[in-house]
């Protein structure tokens, strides 16, 4: 697996949650893993389960673990990588046997965190230090800490947006929408690049949520209202993205696509720019490498939204590493959570955000800085919320169909206009919401 987010996330599919998982029971005794006081007194062996199989076969994760022991060197790290890892970990999980140290799947309710996996401690105690704490809170515990975080944004190349005249970035998608205008007309490269075909890179438009407004209540306000009324951030990211591909400012053929050559395509100019996530700039510049171009020409700028004034980018968690719930290990498991969150530089070597707090931005976010973009962390107390909603409705904000059908109505192969479409998006949207309860 060559994404290193569910920005991203990959993202993952939400409609797995429906499905539930049905474990072995409650939750065992001594389910607490406390975070270890004496290295020296740390033993025994754990397996961690993953889902970037690219860093277990090239050898990176082995060194991370040789790193964790210089530290705590009587505890012995396994890695189990798994190429379908939410498919094969859902099934494991009907046992007690689902490794030490897992990724939370998409497929277990967040109502159900206290039965499978060990408290790391109170979201007061963990939320002074660390970011991202509340997508895994229950009941004032913390279940799970990602090790990197993401904001949303344009990968672009720097060279054909300055080529076209384009030298600073649009603050409205009008502007964005005259900025691919004239990379159309002054230069060879394709404005945008859907990635119809592989799907998931679709998804990461839902991400423009809480970025448009500049709102950290933005989820709560899926869980509350019409994500597709009017002004709202689903409504203005989807439009944009209707707008691009009916105005033949993207591929010819979408259904003929290709993420793994999109990248190197973007690299040397053939591409001008995608929507995904700031954990996508490091394979972008990885591929201008082997493609021979200069990996200083693939950028990165935010969402056209200025509210009051400044762009804003939400940040999101990775995947969020949990311990299990049955570890007869749940020291060692903890303390390889802590060190790999804090001490191991896996979001540094990744470009990505810290989820330690106060820590600095990666290199390629410092533009955003520069640029005085707001990275704001949005309120996840509705995101499960959001989830039910989302499965009842089975709109799949977090799945790729209803883009691709927003791509087929944008270029011809689907009849209807924009505003029915959204709006048949926000009635079933609302109807499960009152069907829910909230």
């Amino acid at each position: 697996m060559n994404r290193s987010t569910k920005l991203a996330g990959t993202l993952l599919a939400a409609a797995l949650l429906a499905a539930g998982c049905t474990g072995s029971g409650g939750t065992s005794k001594g389910a607490d893993a406390k975070a270890p006081t004496d290295p020296g007194k740390v033993s025994g062996g754990i397996t961690v389960l993953t889902h970037r199989t690219d860093l277990v076969q090239d050898g990176t994760m082995k060194k991370y673990a040789a790193e964790f022991n210089r530290t705590y060197p009587d505890v012995d790290v396994e890695f189990d990588a798994l190429t379908d890892y939410e498919g094969e970990v859902k099934i494991r999980m009907n046992t007690e046997n689902y490794g030490d140290v897992l990724m939370i799947p998409a497929v277990v309710r967040k109502s159900d965190y206290p039965r499978f996996f060990a408290s790391l401690g109170t979201r007061a105690e963990r939320a002074r230090k660390y970011h991202f704490t509340d997508f895994t809170e229950v009941g004032g515990k913390v279940y799970g800490q990602s090790p990197m975080g993401a904001v949303p944004g344009f990968v672009y190349n720097k060279r054909i947006w300055k080529e076209a005249g384009i030298t600073e970035w649009p603050t409205t998608p009008a502007e964005f929408l005259d900025a691919l205008r004239a990379i159309r007309s002054g230069t060879d490269a394709i404005p945008y690049y859907t990635n119809f075909k592989d799907m998931w890179p679709l998804t990461s438009w839902t991400y423009v949520n809480g970025s448009v407004g500049c709102d950290t209540g933005a989820t709560t306000a899926l869980a509350e209202g019409d994500p597709w009324a009017e002004g709202a951030d689903l409504r203005v990211g989807d439009t944009l993205l209707y707008d691009i591909v009916r105005g033949g400012l993207a591929e010819k053929d979408p259904t003929t696509t290709n993420w793994e050559a999109s990248k190197p395509k973007l690299a040397k100019g053939d591409i001008a720019t995608m929507w995904l996530g700031s954990w996508a700039v490091t394979q972008f510049r990885a591929a201008a490498e082997q493609a021979g171009a200069d990996p200083a020409d693939v950028g990165f700028m935010p969402f056209p939204a200025q509210p009051g004034g400044t762009f804003c980018a939400t940040m999101s968690p990775d995947y969020n590493q949990a311990v299990n719930v049955h570890s007869d290990h749940k020291d060692a498991a903890r303390a390889w959570i802590d060190w790999f969150t804090e001490k191991s530089g896996y979001a540094a070597d990744n470009l990505t955000l810290s989820p330690v707090k106060g820590a600095p931005l990666p290199e390629v976010l410092e533009p955003y800085e520069d640029a005085g973009v707001k990275f704001i962390e949005l309120d996840d107390a509705q995101g499960a919320a959001v989830k039910e909603i989302d499965n009842q409705s089975e709109v799949g904000i977090y799945k790729p169909d209803y883009r691709q059908d927003l791509v087929d109505l944008a270029r011809g192969a689907r009849k209807g206009g924009l505003d029915d479409f959204l709006g048949d998006l926000g009635g079933r949207w609302t109807e499960a919401r009152k069907s829910a309860g909230s």
